[in-house]
């Protein structure tokens, strides 16, 4: 069988939010079978949780955010997509301040506190979405176009093409395709950082946004050229994070997912608008389980055993 995971014990972080320039304290700590995935505002007078589902998305300025109420987390895409990547179905994650840290500006510093707690399974069958007919979303027309797509496939792919017209970008590889069953995210996604123009990082600041920001949690270009001392950690750095972004921006639909995404200039509100357009949609997809493993996607046993 194929089954369901979640930590061997718990795991502490402390960095800043992002966009809020905050300090932040994250524990995340097991969590019993069929409870998914649950962020809990721990700073509030009344601690709030807020279970991850397409639905709870709220916001997808800059990032993905989730609510309940009043109560929200902010930028919670790159630890989603760390516990996809590493196939964490059940987890709580204490917060407390509004926005997830942004440590290193990638999900590799996630990969490494989830692996550094151990993975343990659990007595429940994992529960995948399966995509049955395909769903696409569209937005814009000519130059403005970008479009996101879900059709039928036993696994889990993912292929993205971005389009900066930006020399540092596009000196770059803007196409990348990503197996989820090969078992090389950690390896070849997680280490992918965000990134932005210097030029919009004074906009944003001053609209109070990207405080937390700098060269130690992104890649930041000007006019011309990478700024960081070390350049790229992937020659095709920046198609890979937007890969990595959508990794964790369909893991909030709240199971593995049995599809193949491909997107053109999409980003959080398409990839969720996507998810909501899915899941209307009850004849283009079910939820199904592997009691034979020998039935599960090229890869997923042997990933599955590997933590």
């Amino acid at each position: 069988m194929l089954a369901q995971r979640t930590l061997k014990s718990l795991t502490r972080a402390v960095g800043v939010g992002l966009h809020s320039g905050e300090r932040v304290e994250l524990t995340l700590r097991p969590a019993p079978p069929d409870t998914g995935i649950v962020f809990r505002r721990i700073d509030l007078p009344q601690p709030v949780d807020i279970p991850v589902n397409a639905q709870a998305v709220t916001d997808t300025r800059l990032a993905s955010t989730l609510s309940v109420g009043d109560a929200k987390v902010r930028t919670v895409e790159h630890l989603m997509s760390a516990c996809a990547g590493l196939g964490l179905d059940n987890l709580y994650i204490d917060i407390t301040a509004e926005e997830v840290p942004i440590l290193d500006g990638s999900a590799s510093s996630f990969v490494y506190l989830l692996q550094s707690a151990g993975i343990e399974w659990q007595p429940a069958p994992r529960r995948f979405l399966r995509v049955l007919k395909p769903v696409e979303v569209r937005e814009g027309e000519g130059a403005q176009l970008k479009w996101a797509r879900l059709t039928p496939h036993h696994g889990f792919t993912l292929s993205f093409e971005i389009d900066f017209q930006h020399p540092a970008v596009d000196a770059t590889q803007q196409q990348v395709t990503f197996d989820m069953g090969s078992g090389r995210y950690s390896r070849d996604i997680a280490r992918a950082r965000t990134f932005a123009f210097s030029k919009d990082v004074e906009m944003m600041r001053a609209s109070g946004l990207a405080l937390g920001g700098g060269l130690d949690n992104a890649i930041v270009m000007d006019d011309t050229r990478v700024l960081n001392e070390g350049g790229l950690r992937y020659a095709e750095e920046f198609a890979k994070h937007k890969i990595l972004d959508a990794i964790g921006d369909l893991y909030c639909v709240g199971h593995p997912m049995l599809a193949s995404y491909t997107a053109f200039r999409s980003g959080h509100a398409l990839n969720n608008q996507l998810l909501r357009t899915l899941l209307a949609r009850r004849d283009a997809w079910d939820i199904v389980s592997f009691e034979d493993e020998r039935q599960a996607p090229t890869g997923f046993a042997q990933l599955a055993r590997a933590w």
